[in-house]
């Protein structure tokens, strides 16, 4: 008897960015051109290059989409994880997330359209996927109400190198 099985792969990092303003923090929304979600507001994400670390995909995508660069960079501690129906694979997709500075503008890519600074409330209610919000309320909690551990933060490398 033979099974089918469902691979799972982890090709792809997820980001989210925020900024500090008068009333907390914003998140960062792309708006998508691409044949993948064209039209729909999401989050920064990639794919990981070989040889490649998730963290330096996260670097490497920020600069690239956005033209932006940490102030301080941490790994969420939270996993994204959706089914493929074309590829027949789960995707298990590591989050970070990403400060940068208050007033901070991002200069986009021929990825996105559009970007748009909104509260993570905004953010949940314009996003397309129920984990998307999911992962966003725990962004919040870990990253906006509580203070978020040393132990998940990224060294980034220094200006030169």
């Amino acid at each position: 008897m033979t099974t089918t099985r469902v691979p799972f792969v982890c090709n792809y990092i997820s980001l989210v960015v925020l900024r500090p303003c008068s009333s907390g923090h914003e998140v960062l929304l792309l708006k998508r051109t691409g044949e993948s979600m064209h039209g729909e507001w999401c989050q920064i994400a990639g794919g990981i290059e070989p040889g490649e670390k998730a963290w330096e995909t996260v670097l490497r995508e920020m600069k690239e989409e956005t033209a932006l660069t940490p102030e301080r960079l941490y790994s969420a501690d939270i996993l994204e994880q959706f089914y493929e129906p074309d590829r027949n694979r789960i995707s298990v997709v590591p989050v970070f997330v990403a400060y940068v500075p208050e007033g901070t503008e991002p200069t986009l890519n021929e990825e996105h359209s559009a970007w748009r600074w909104v509260t993570v409330e905004q953010a949940r209610e314009l996003v397309p996927f129920p984990g998307q919000r999911e992962m966003l309320e725990k962004v919040r909690h870990y990253f906006l109400d509580t203070t978020p551990s040393e132990l998940l933060r990224v060294p980034l490398p220094s200006p030169a190198g």
